[in-house]
């Protein structure tokens, strides 16, 4: 058979959401070792490029472009995690769209913690400040857990069941 006519199988999408601290990183890193995904960070992109992951023009550029690169690898059967936080419905809802449309299964993984532990993980990981030293505070945690949509058990319904890995 000619590569031309072999059909490749869409990837599966994995979207990892929650807020910074809540462990979207670690468990993005076990699923794309188990599931032998490709796994897209804006955070990664952004300090290696040395951007502020904190800036948010440049943070959407960079998600965009991962968007796409995740879209076109699920086209080829690439299985590609993504852990972008995606905090609204509407940005969860256009990535299993995206995904849908060539076919690729896609689950959503939700990680939480209580406010004060994400602001701790944060502080300990050196993440507490942004670019420049401007602090981040425990109050400043707290409004965002008060902008984050939590996944409803509808919108969980709209996505396919989780994969298990090994521990």
């Amino acid at each position: 058979m000619a590569d031309s006519d072999r059909r490749e199988s869409p990837g599966r999408l994995v979207v990892i959401t929650g807020l910074p601290g809540a462990g979207k990183t670690t468990l993005a890193v076990r699923l794309a070792a188990s599931l032998s995904a490709v796994r897209m960070c804006p955070d990664e992109w952004m300090v290696s490029a040395h951007i502020d992951p904190w800036d948010a023009d440049a943070r959407l550029m960079i998600e965009t472009t991962q968007h796409a690169i995740a879209v076109e690898m699920l086209r080829h059967g690439r299985n590609v995690v993504i852990e972008f936080g995606s905090w609204t419905r509407g940005e969860r809802d256009a990535l299993r769209r995206s995904a849908r449309e060539v076919g690729a299964a896609v689950e959503l993984r939700y990680v939480t913690a209580p406010i004060d532990e994400l602001w701790q993980r944060l502080a300990d990981r050196g993440r507490a400040t942004r670019f420049g030293s401007e602090p981040i505070d425990l109050a400043e945690v707290a409004a965002w857990s008060a902008l984050f949509e939590v996944p409803t058990t509808d919108e969980l319904a709209q996505y396919d069941p989780p994969v298990d890995f090994p521990a």
